[in-house]
């Protein structure tokens, strides 16, 4: 192959990428004025901008507001509203008191009903809700009401139900399928969710069965921009979280659709979270979902969605969604370990494959994948060395995270050139032998153990096409080859993003390994490629230069903050106070407060405070004590039945608060309650923490506790009452955060927290 077609092809394979990448999501255009039975990104948007004026989550003073927005446009379209509100309690020991917008769309037949769910609570205490899911609320209200403007009457009953209380623990999703009449209606759930603030919307299915007829109806509606595969649903169940769709399939066998974005995965749960970040085009996705499944399963028949059989899917540019049986996963192995033994016995035949040529295409291939396996797990450790304030982003994606995937996937393709420069003399015919020998390797087990990702036999069929090629001719044309090409990069490429957008830059070893095991579905055409070492070298430059920039934009300002932390700790027993900090880096903000943190902070970590994350403290330093009240800590009744002791305490707040944690090291519990609902034994019997329960509390409310032990165990109980006002606080003059920094997400912080311990032996 010629330096031109080199060049040329390679640039083509990059061009193929980027319209894999493009053609993904629609592009924005202004469309305020477009028609009214069309869904308008623009009309969608100025939902958004007033549901995420303020933090909203349950028991914040903006909540009402975003409440009252939501209401209000529901009854603009004529639907009639209800809230559905009362204490629930998830899986997590996490209790609040939601309040979940309800409203229905009758249907001309009396069948299961279609639901359009999304919720509306904002995580505490600072993120505005912009994406998360300011973005879903809004992209119902606006489907729904294009759908209605068409005045026609839908087959199927259709329910909206904007949940409260997600972020805690999915309760209002627990309050709505267990305790609401409505609930045993549902046949199908379209839910609208967010992980980040912009990026192709990915579509997974939640089902406890087979998933056949959810996908032939998702293809039958004909999305414009599928981001659909049977892997995204693995994937997401690697994640820290769930959604409120997964207390439907769980508790009431009901299934349905997932809707959700992850770029930018920085903003996610962030003050950043916040209408001018929210991708517009990401929204235009969500809403090219909702409108044609809208219609399509508005009309299906939603009892006759339930199915044994489970179907492989995935998209593609220009074939849009394809699918097919899980049945036909072992027999298209089977075929192509056929195809491979036959193309085995071919190229011997033809004398195109030596034993000894076969057996060294090892080499490069083996060193290719330790090399880049080795770069890509220690990366992230570097880094986090080299810049310990990445440390403080808990979600492990930084703001040049990009940066990051691109240069270590320029590195990887650096060394797969370089190693294979090493190798020039072996044959192409013989060096794609171990690539089908290491990709069968790899069907074979995902055919086993992850059936979903079991369409990564399909580049694979492409490469045993292109061998035969090789085989057969000793200077083939590039085209087929670029053309045989395209599966693995089509398929690849978004999973090279994916994967460390999504679980953090942790990843970056699979981003290079899937980069290296791409390399190898492509060596058909680079093993061509005569000056592999120049390759080799333009990679590794662009790899510097990208770390460069990387390192330029490693810092923080006022668009990208640096997640700070900072909460005063009040012992009420020893009346003694600290200021306490989960921060890695401190910044100069609450370094004052903090000063060295040469604190013992083992005390403080005896229990840790629920976080997504479980993070702990990492320094603290003496505060002044302020008259800061603790609950009311009431024993309403403490009596022995048999052999069980029963007590009943009534916490209740002397000072306005956000929530109530309750820790105890005690295992042995019989039964526990929280304001009448009880904790489930599955629950207290796996704690992995000193955790009870936790009380997301609206209009500082009680929190009371029922708790049956055996009558010789002893007990001990502490409290952790918290506000989220430290910086408003009259006693406290904590200056506002730098414009360069934001509060840190997931954790407690911002906080007035009291501790109080109460033993009973």
């Amino acid at each position: 192959m010629r330096k031109f077609p080199a060049t040329l092809s390679f640039l083509l394979l990059v061009a193929a990428i980027y319209w894999g990448f493009h053609a993904s999501m629609p592009v924005y255009h202004e469309d305020s004025s477009a028609a009214a039975s069309a869904f308008s990104t623009d009309r969608a948007l100025k939902h958004v901008k007033e549901l995420s004026r303020e933090p909203h989550a349950v028991g914040f003073p903006a909540h009402k507001k975003v409440q009252d927005h939501i209401v209000s446009e529901l009854e603009k379209m004529g639907l009639q509203t209800s809230l559905q509100t009362d204490y629930a309690v998830g899986d997590w020991g996490n209790m609040s008191k939601p309040e979940n917008i309800i409203a229905r769309i009758e249907g001309t037949e009396n069948g299961k009903a279609l639901l359009l769910l999304s919720h509306y609570d904002s995580h505490p205490h600072s993120s505005l809700g912009a994406s998360d899911a300011g973005s879903g609320v809004a992209t119902i209200l606006e489907g729904v009401r294009a759908f209605l403007s068409e005045k026609q009457k839908p087959k199927n009953d259709i329910i909206i139900l904007f949940t409260d209380g997600e972020e805690l623990g999915l309760n209002g999703a627990d309050l709505f399928v267990n305790r609401h009449e409505w609930a045993k209606d549902v046949g199908l759930v379209l839910n609208f969710e967010a992980r980040g603030s912009g990026g192709p919307s990915y579509t997974f299915i939640e089902t406890n069965r087979g998933n056949q007829h959810l996908i032939s109806g998702f293809i039958r509606a004909n999305p414009e921009y599928p981001m659909a595969n049977s892997l995204y649903y693995s994937i997401y169940k690697m994640l820290p979280n769930d959604t409120d769709l997964t207390i439907f399939r769980e508790d009431r066998d009901i299934q349905g659709f997932n809707f959700a974005f992850i770029d930018d995965h920085f903003d996610y749960h962030t003050a950043q979270d916040a209408y001018e970040r929210l991708d517009k085009k990401t929204l235009a996705h969500q809403g090219s979902y909702l409108t044609p499944l809208l219609k399509h399963f508005s009309q299906a028949d939603l009892s006759q969605l339930q199915s044994p059989n489970d179907y492989v899917y995935f998209n593609m540019p220009l074939f849009g969604v394809v699918s097919y049986p899980f049945d036909w996963i072992w027999p298209m192995f089977l075929l192509a370990i056929l195809s491979f033994i036959g193309l085995l016995v071919y190229g011997f035949r033809k004398r195109a494959l030596t034993l000894k040529g076969v057996f060294a295409g090892f080499a490069p291939l083996l060193l290719s994948v330790i090399t880049n396996g080795l770069v890509g797990y220690f990366s992230w450790p570097v880094l986090k060395w080299a810049y310990p304030e990445y440390k403080d982003m808990l979600h492990g994606f930084t703001y040049n995270g990009y940066a990051y995937i691109f240069a270590f996937a320029c590195l990887a393709i650096a060394i797969c050139f370089g190693i294979y420069h090493k190798f020039k003399k072996l044959a192409t015919a013989d060096l794609l032998v171990a690539p089908l020998v290491l990709w069968l390797v790899i069907c074979g087990l995902i055919a086993q153990y992850l059936p979903g990702a079991s369409f990564f036999i399909v580049p694979v069929f492409a490469l045993l096409a292109a061998g035969y090629v090789s085989i057969n001719q000793k200077a083939p044309d590039v085209l087929p080859l670029l053309f045989l090409s395209l599966p693995a990069v089509w398929l690849y490429t978004p999973l090279v993003k994916g994967f460390p957008v999504g679980l953090g830059l942790k990843m970056l070893v699979g981003c290079t390994l899937l980069v290296t095991l791409t390399f190898f579905l492509l060596l058909p055409l680079f093993a061509r490629y005569r000056h592999k070492k120049k390759w080799a070298y333009l990679g590794l430059l662009v790899f510097i230069g990208t770390m460069a920039y990387a390192h330029i934009h490693s810092g923080f300002n006022t668009e990208n903050g640096k997640p700070s932390s900072l909460v005063y700790i009040l012992d009420t027993d020893s009346q003694t106070a600290q200021w306490a900090s989960y921060d890695q880096v401190p910044i100069t903000w609450n370094q004052a407060f903090l000063g060295q943190g040469n604190n013992s902070i083992e005390k403080l970590n005896q229990h840790t405070i629920g976080s997504k994350y479980n993070t702990v403290f990492t320094r603290s330093a003496n505060a002044p004590l302020k008259t800061i009240e603790g609950p009311n800590i009431e024993t309403l009744k403490d009596t022995l039945i048999g052999n069980d002791r029963k007590l009943i305490l009534c916490v209740t707040p002397k000072r306005h608060v956000n929530r109530l944690d309750v820790f105890t090291k005690t295992s042995n519990f019989k039964k526990v309650k929280v304001n009448q609902l009880e904790l489930s034994p599955f629950y207290l019997n796996q704690r992995k923490s000193t955790k009870l329960v936790t009380h997301y509390i609206t209009d500082d409310a009680y929190t009371e506790l029922e708790i049956t032990i055996p009558k010789d165990s002893v007990l001990e109980l502490t409290f952790y009452e918290a506000s989220n006002d430290l910086l408003t606080h009259p006693l406290f003059e904590v200056p506002e955060r730098p414009e360069n920094s934001i509060p840190m997400p997931f954790v407690l912080n911002d906080a007035i927290i009291t501790t109080k311990t109460i033993r009973f032996e």
